[in-house]
């Protein structure tokens, strides 16, 4: 397997060079739309605590982490936005069966994740023969790629110890 990044705060995934701040893409996301709208405070603030940092979340926990560090965002403004920051190429929304979580994308190379669907942990990873693998089988079929998600489900290694030594205590 390629790279990989276990937990939420280390990136060992390859960075892309970008010519803007996310700030500075957002703001012309948000000039260029047919009726131009306003980079407000709260905008601003949700886009500087989202990429001071490389976690996956979702909009509850955004809220909740965001408001416990003593800002003003409202539950509105918070969902209004993260599909901004996904319709201008920030943020990538990643289906989870009932949640959604979101991850940066602007900077980063694309990638997949593994989720374990007991301690909830996405481990991302890269691996060449993948995509290899998807430009393939896209050509084949004259299919014009523009970007995948990828999401295996199951149990992280931690997770799949704990079960296997309770099932091994089980037999006892």
């Amino acid at each position: 397997m390629g790279n990989y990044c276990v937990g939420s705060n280390v990136n060992v995934l390859p960075s892309v060079e970008v010519s803007q701040s996310p700030e500075e893409k957002f703001r012309e996301y948000l000039a260029s739309r047919p009726r131009a709208q306003r980079y407000t405070t709260q905008q601003r603030d949700m886009v500087k605590y989202i990429f001071s940092k490389h976690n996956h979340f979702d909009a509850e926990e955004l809220i909740d982490e965001m408001k416990g560090e003593g800002f003003q965002v409202s539950r509105a403004t918070v969902y209004r936005t993260l599909n901004k920051l996904v319709d201008a190429g920030l943020l990538r929304r990643i289906n989870l069966g009932e949640r959604t979580v979101f991850e940066h994308d602007y900077g980063y190379s694309q990638h997949d994740h593994l989720h374990c669907e007991k301690c909830d942990a996405m481990i991302e990873f890269l691996d060449p023969q993948i995509e290899a693998l998807i430009r393939s089988v896209c050509s084949q079929y004259g299919f014009y790629f523009t970007g995948h998600t990828f999401v295996v489900r199951g149990l992280c290694a931690a997770c799949n110890r704990a079960r296997t030594t309770k099932r091994r205590l089980d037999l006892v």
